[in-house]
């Protein structure tokens, strides 16, 4: 009889340790949606690359490189631009006469230089330029471009997105009668969306002479456009 009594209660508590077992959790009941935002920035760090080469007079006297370079050097200390924005990119040699010529001498060989130079106007770069022999600037482009201030934007065009994401949850919900709870997951899923970074090629045909007055403009740089998108969920009251 107590064999039987114990075999019982050995069933019911399997039994009920089934039940508890499957019994499922209420699903909790939450949105889904994504968040953008957009900043447009004005760069206030401005890359050029400028080359300068020697070339030949009509009396054959060559106008070097050093002459060049120095002409260079003292308008960018007379436009208050510091050393360290101011340095060598590369240094080039080429040939100068005929390719088919066999016999070459060094005084064939002319040297060119490249700079870059780092501003926070592009207007800067008129008044510099005029103050060097036209003849001996090859060419002028803006390499690159930035923000000083970049990692402030990137946060601020990030909360932006995240606080859009919110805003979105919130009018979705209101128009089917809920109210939206704590967040449960965040997921970023861009930033730092630059928007049209190219070198851009300066007019130095603009320079026609280096005693020639040089309008300033005060038309700003292209703008940067920082994007940001982030996932978030959240929570149904």
């Amino acid at each position: 009889m107590k064999k039987l009594i114990l075999l019982l209660a050995v069933a019911v508590g399997l039994s009920t340790t089934v039940i508890a077992q499957t019994k499922t959790e209420t699903p909790v009941k939450k949105i889904e949606v994504n968040g953008s935002a957009e900043i447009e920035i004005t760069p206030d760090e401005i890359y050029i690359s400028i080359t300068l080469r020697e070339y030949k007079l009509k009396n054959g006297k060559t106008v070097d490189i050093s002459t060049l370079e120095q002409q260079l050097q003292k308008a960018v200390n007379e436009a208050g631009i510091a050393k360290a924005d101011f340095t060598i990119e590369n240094v080039f040699g080429y040939n100068n006469d005929y390719w088919w010529k066999k016999k070459k001498t060094a005084e064939e060989f002319m040297t060119r230089k490249q700079y870059r130079l780092k501003v926070n106007r592009l207007d800067k770069i008129n008044p510099i330029l005029s103050k060097v022999d036209d003849e001996g600037i090859e060419s002028v482009n803006v390499s690159s471009y930035n923000s000083s201030k970049m990692e402030e934007y990137r946060k601020e065009v990030k909360i932006k997105a995240l606080q859009a994401a919110k805003a979105k949850a919130e009018y979705m919900l209101a128009a089917i009668g809920e109210n939206m709870g704590g967040v449960l997951e965040v997921h970023e899923i861009n930033t730092d969306n630059y928007s049209d970074v190219r070198p851009v090629m300066y007019n130095t045909m603009a320079k026609m002479s280096a005693d020639r007055a040089v309008p300033e403009s005060n038309i700003d740089f292209k703008t940067i456009k920082i994007r940001a998108e982030v996932n978030a969920i959240f929570s149904i009251k």
